[in-house]
């Protein structure tokens, strides 16, 4: 799965433009490298994100096409820095 449909599928960012913005912005890395939004996301990947001064940082449990809002929380876990 795309990063930027991924982000906004987990519900970590609301919308994909958005998401797809974020990355043109260098604001989302993966695996401690900046991502484009085309980058195809695996199981275990750490995914981290900036939204201004605090960064969210994930790791990809689960890639799911279609998720309902509760389940969406259980494709990835938080990680501390």
């Amino acid at each position: 799965m795309r990063l930027d449909k991924y982000l906004k599928t987990a519900r970590l960012i609301k919308r994909r433009t958005v998401a797809n913005d974020a990355c043109d912005a260098e604001r989302v890395e993966v695996n401690g490298k900046p991502a484009k939004s085309s980058y195809r996301v695996k199981v275990g990947d750490v995914i981290s994100v900036s939204f201004g001064t605090r960064r969210l940082n994930v790791r990809v449990l689960d890639i799911s096409e279609h998720t309902t809002k509760e389940n969406a929380a259980l494709m990835y876990e938080e990680i501390s820095e």
